[in-house]
């Protein structure tokens, strides 16, 4: 898999789109901090295009904003019921992060970019290899599934270690801290579906 440019993160203006919603809604930066737990300067990073947010955080972000993670992918919202994303429309979230000289360490791509109001949210991520102390913990409400394609892929918590192969599956309440990284030396592919209510 080839990898991902800066000009196709600018191009999801997921910056502008949360800056929009925010002054819609009349928040400030610290309505905002407030709402979500995140501080001030990521808010304002992540507005002004200089930092891209892990699911975790767009998630929140969306929460505290009134609308659905996929608002932040699709380029016009369906009222349809059924709806078809098609390979080339995927869109793409580089691995760039808010941890100082530090990745993420995954690229995601969302595989349904034209329903905003929808439960579940599906990506394909690609995990890059990461030493167990750079790992990064997240949660946010919700749940989520995982499918591993190829590739292993360590699941952390506190207090847990698991190991998924290919063909495993992990389903787990995310309001867990957790973490994932790739543990080998190869490719590193999944499937996630992001559960959450309104």
């Amino acid at each position: 898999m080839s990898k991902v440019s800066d000009v196709d993160v600018m191009a999801l203006e997921i910056g502008g789109k949360i800056k929009n919603l925010r002054l819609e809604k009349s928040y400030t930066l610290q309505d905002v901090t407030n709402i979500t737990g995140l501080s001030k300067p990521l808010i304002s990073q992540i507005e002004n295009n200089r930092v891209v947010p892990p699911v975790a955080t767009l998630l929140k972000l969306a929460r505290a904003l009134g609308v659905g993670m996929g608002y932040f992918f699709q380029d016009e919202e369906t009222k349809d019921r059924v709806v078809l994303t098609k390979k080339s429309e995927r869109k793409t979230v580089s691995r760039q992060h808010h941890y100082k000289n530090d990745e993420v360490g995954y690229t995601y791509y969302s595989l349904e970019v034209k329903k905003a109001r929808k439960h579940m949210e599906p990506f394909l991520v690609t995990f890059e290899v990461t030493e167990t102390k750079d790992m990064r913990f997240f949660s946010h409400e919700g749940e989520e599934f995982v499918y591993l394609f190829s590739g292993r892929l360590e699941f952390r918590t506190r207090d847990q270690v698991l190991e998924l192969e290919p063909g495993d599956s992990l389903y787990f309440e995310s309001d867990i801290s957790h973490a994932f990284r790739a543990s080998n030396d190869e490719p590193t592919q999944a499937l996630i579906v992001v559960y959450h209510q309104d």
